[in-house]
């Protein structure tokens, strides 16, 4: 029997997506590729290896000369110290012998791996990045905070308790095992329901199409600022981050001041929607979105807010809205949202040619990136803290942490069509094409740099997503009369989630105007002081500076967009 092309490219398909679900979405050909090219490096390097030896020789006396040293001084400053990030080794248990010596010979073997996958000549950037990530990530796994008999946290709980952390620790893994494998949300989430006590804010659903649900939310005040604002979510996510419990919910609090809040709420996809596209995203959400807003709200413009990919998508969309001289936006927000991905952090691991192909085949074969596939690339990237943190305070000390409305949230995840996230993954992270002018909406390419109207940024300081400095980059691509830049302490959740009751909060403001000179991002953090408290504040005072004089607040809905639903809505709901 013979194949044709299309049934060879099948069968090809077929057998890259089967393996695919076994390797989680990661292509062993790229990963043998990173492996190989670092070891011809370093194999065609004699001085660098002579270099590492030495390196190593001197980490083992180091660390002999410190042993000895600390053994007749418990209180000697250890020979190296964790990195501001790493919390496995702060408990004070870790300062006795021989627990001491077992994770500063980790830290200093740390080190050592750092340097000889680092600086290697000729190795590539993207290959050096990937090669470092990989040994970061075998290294963790070999942390002596990881193990019963190398954990002094480990080994006193179970001596205090007679061995009953790790029979409850076997509890906790029993039941983590059966809901994994059901399908179940984690423990816990059930006390979190959307609609009841997460998503509450009241109001309706103005407008549904096939991909998205409009809510308007119910004014709290007589008079409002007359510009509405409209927030596009991402849509690998649920909306209602922004609209959590009400004592941390962004919706809540802008409505209270005086704002007319419109959300963007998602439908999940299924395997039935594997052919809709990045365009489709444009136009059946922000677009339809901006066309029924201006009919509510009187032509009044908006106020155009974006996190994460609703960001990014955000910003194509108002570029193209720009050189088609629509000026129905007052101004954009953009939370954690990327508009030049060379430099996008470690997610770029796992974006190559060879990686998407195997991707796109898993893709293919399931019409759709499904939430497990999803979220093990997020846990990877942040193995310290949601893999093996949890592992040993879980399973060891078995101790779980109380679940809370952001971890409930997480924990309801959405799906990604086979199209759309293909465009995604090759048009901005691989090839870069909206920052270097390629990309074509409606068959003709779009820039940030038509943009003019002002522009309110947000990156977060420890943003394993959209780092800080990616985001910091549209300074370079926009031509806006103003630029707005704020940095907050947290992550690419927690740190936008940052209501003004929260303590320990900061964030660095400045304004840049178009006449001003580029300063780089590093300079920029050095000399912008750190101010206390909730970075939602100076934005809201930001919005109302551009907003008009106050109006009377407007109904909910009207005779041709009619209330459809109570907000949350039904899309939300979608699992």
């Amino acid at each position: 029997m013979l194949f044709d092309d299309t049934q060879h490219d099948s069968l090809d398909r077929f057998v890259r997506a089967s393996l695919a679900r076994v390797t989680l979405g990661i292509s062993p050909a790229s990963v043998m590729l990173t492996y190989l090219d670092w070891l011809s490096s370093i194999t065609l390097s004699p001085g660098t290896q002579v270099h590492l030896w030495q390196k190593a020789l001197k980490k083992q006396l180091r660390l002999a000369h410190w042993t000895s040293h600390s053994a007749f001084d418990p209180k000697a400053e250890p020979c190296i110290e964790p990195l501001p990030q790493d919390r496995r080794f702060r408990d004070p248990a870790w300062r006795h012998f021989p627990y001491n010596v077992l994770y500063q010979g980790f830290l200093l073997q740390q080190q050592w791996w750092h340097n000889a996958t680092t600086g290697l000549r000729g190795l590539s950037p993207h290959h050096e990045q990937a090669i470092e990530f990989g040994a970061r990530q075998w290294l963790d796994v070999l942390s002596p905070s990881n193990y019963l008999l190398t954990n002094p946290v480990v080994l006193e709980r179970t001596v205090t308790s007679g061995g009953l952390n790790l029979l409850q620790g076997m509890a906790h893994w029993w039941e983590d095992t059966q809901t994994l494998w059901s399908g179940k949300t984690p423990a816990g989430t059930e006390a979190y329901v959307v609609g009841r006590n997460v998503a509450v804010t009241p109001g309706k659903v103005v407008y549904r199409n096939h991909l998205i649900e409009l809510i308007q939310y119910t004014p709290t005040t007589k008079d409002v600022h007359p510009e509405p604002l409209l927030i596009v979510p991402a849509w690998i996510m649920k909306y209602y981050i922004l609209d959590l419990s009400p004592h941390n919910s962004l919706v809540k609090f802008l409505v209270d001041q005086g704002h007319t809040v419109f959300m963007i709420s998602w439908r999940n996809p299924t395997e039935e929607d594997r052919d809709i596209g990045m365009d489709d995203y444009r136009r059946q959400g922000i677009l339809a979105s901006v066309d029924v807003i201006n009919h509510l709200m009187s032509d009044h413009k908006i106020h155009a807010v974006g996190y994460c990919l609703g960001g990014t998508l955000l910003a194509i969309t108002a570029s193209a809205m720009a050189r088609d001289d629509d000026n129905r936006l007052a101004s954009i927000t953009l939370f954690a949202a990327q508009t030049d991905f060379r430099e996008a952090g470690e997610l770029m691991l796992f974006i190559d040619d060879k990686q998407l192909a195997f991707l796109e085949d898993l893709m293919w074969a399931q019409g759709m990136l499904d939430t497990k596939q999803m979220a093990g690339a997020f846990q990877i990237l942040r193995s310290n803290d949601l893999i093996w943190s949890r592992i040993v305070n879980e399973y060891l000390l078995a101790t779980r942490q109380p679940m809370n409305d952001l971890m409930a949230w997480n924990a309801d995840a959405t799906r990604m069509p086979y199209r759309m996230h293909s465009e995604y993954l090759r048009q901005l992270f691989l090839n870069n094409d909206f920052a270097e002018g390629r990309l074509r909406v409606d068959a003709r390419p779009v820039t940030f740099s038509d943009i003019k109207i002002p522009i309110f940024c947000v990156g977060t300081e420890w943003d394993h997503v959209a780092p800080w400095r990616s985001t910091y980059k549209l300074h370079l691509l926009a031509d806006a009369p103003e630029i707005t830049f704020l940095l907050t302490n947290g992550g690419h959740n927690a740190g936008i989630v940052s209501p003004p009751e929260y303590p320990r909060r900061h964030y660095r403001m400045t304004t840049a105007y178009a006449e001003d000179t580029y300063i780089d991002p590093d300079t920029w953090l050095a000399h912008t002081p750190a101010q206390s408290g909730s970075w939602w504040p100076a934005w809201q005072a930001w919005l109302a500076e551009r907003s008009g004089p106050r109006i009377a607040a407007p109904a909910v809905g009207s005779r041709d967009y009619p209330p459809l639903d109570d907000a949350p809505g039904s899309y939300v709901r979608q699992a």
